[in-house]
């Protein structure tokens, strides 16, 4: 997860069902994506009747049939992806729904923990995974961070720029001014991300500098990083900037933490698709630049306040 302010909206009037589903004594939270009024419904024999959205014909036969495709997120971060009143809303989830127009099906959201997406999405529990996911090579190649081979990767359709940002208690008490302040300090942040490879990479320069290496800190997920910096147990969380954006301005009235220094390391977010789903992958590429063209992207984006995060065309693969 990795760059700026956000956005939504969609082209008809809609109706979003969201699901609770108690699995295994973990609670599952599922925002099923708006349905288009042209999506397609099944016949008494199984079979489909016509749907006249654009790019119908070009999904797999498999989501034409369903009209459904599951995607796999991490409700943490707003206004990316979080749960509000029991659904999941933000950024990716109104991108997805415009999607939706243009594809004729809808985009059914469930929420687990970050750094299972990829691996639920190979075993075949998701069709996408859409979590403020940053295309790299490592994560395309199925890498680890020493570069062991640990599953065959995925490809990813770009869709959005983001960096990494600093945030502090509001007031800055250790007078943090960028990522570069943190040798010999703690660091909050979610573990199995980007922004924690980004850590990583700090700590190793202030070592090879002479200096101790950051004391990181990593959670299961980003509230707890959030609370960690709160408390005062770290002087400071590191997160993509537009959810550290967004942090700022909504958490404790806006009183609780604020963003420090400039966004660093921006890169692309990616849907990330199995490798093998190339059908899929090279239709949702359309879809992006579908809903680029006709404006709904950047309506979406800046209804969030992520308006300059957008990107002028999609690309696959386009992460280093």
């Amino acid at each position: 997860m990795t760059a700026s302010t956000i956005r939504r909206t969609t082209a008809k009037s809609r109706i979003a069902a969201v699901c609770a589903v108690a699995v295994a004594g973990t609670l599952l939270l599922t925002a099923c994506g708006d349905q288009t009024d042209d999506a397609a419904t099944k016949t008494g024999d199984g079979a489909t009747t016509e749907n006249s959205a654009p790019l119908f014909d070009k999904l797999p036969e498999k989501y034409q049939k369903s009209g459904v495709i599951k995607v796999g997120t991490n409700a943490e971060y707003a206004p990316m992806e979080s749960v509000e009143n029991g659904k999941i809303v933000g950024v990716d989830p109104d991108i997805a729904a415009a999607l939706g127009e243009k594809l004729g099906v809808r985009f059914e959201f469930t929420s687990g923990s970050f750094d299972g997406l990829i691996t639920a999405l190979n075993t075949g529990r998701h069709d996408i995974a859409m979590s403020s996911i940053t295309d790299n090579k490592q994560r395309q190649e199925g890498l680890d961070d020493s570069g062991k081979k640990l599953g065959k990767g995925v490809d990813f359709v770009d869709y959005f720029l983001a960096g990494t940002a600093v945030y502090t208690k509001k007031g800055n008490p250790e007078g943090i001014k960028s990522i570069e302040d943190l040798c010999g300090k703690g660091a909050a942040v979610q573990r199995g991300t980007t922004y924690e490879e980004a850590l990583e990479k700090q700590s190793k320069a202030c070592t090879d500098g002479g200096e101790k290496a950051v004391d990181i800190q990593s959670f299961e997920n980003d509230t707890e990083a959030q609370t960690r910096v709160k408390s005062g147990g770290a002087v400071a969380g590191v997160n993509d900037y537009p959810v550290a954006v967004d942090l700022a301005r909504k958490a404790g009235g806006g009183n609780d933490f604020e963003v420090v220094g400039e966004q660093v390391d921006a890169g692309p977010f990616g849907i990330a698709v199995n490798k093998d789903n190339t059908e899929l992958r090279d239709v949702l590429k359309e879809a992006v630049d579908a809903i680029i063209a006709d404006g709904s992207y950047q309506k979406v984006l800046d209804k969030w306040g992520a308006g300059t995060g957008a990107i002028p065309k999609a690309v696959i693969n386009g992460g280093k």
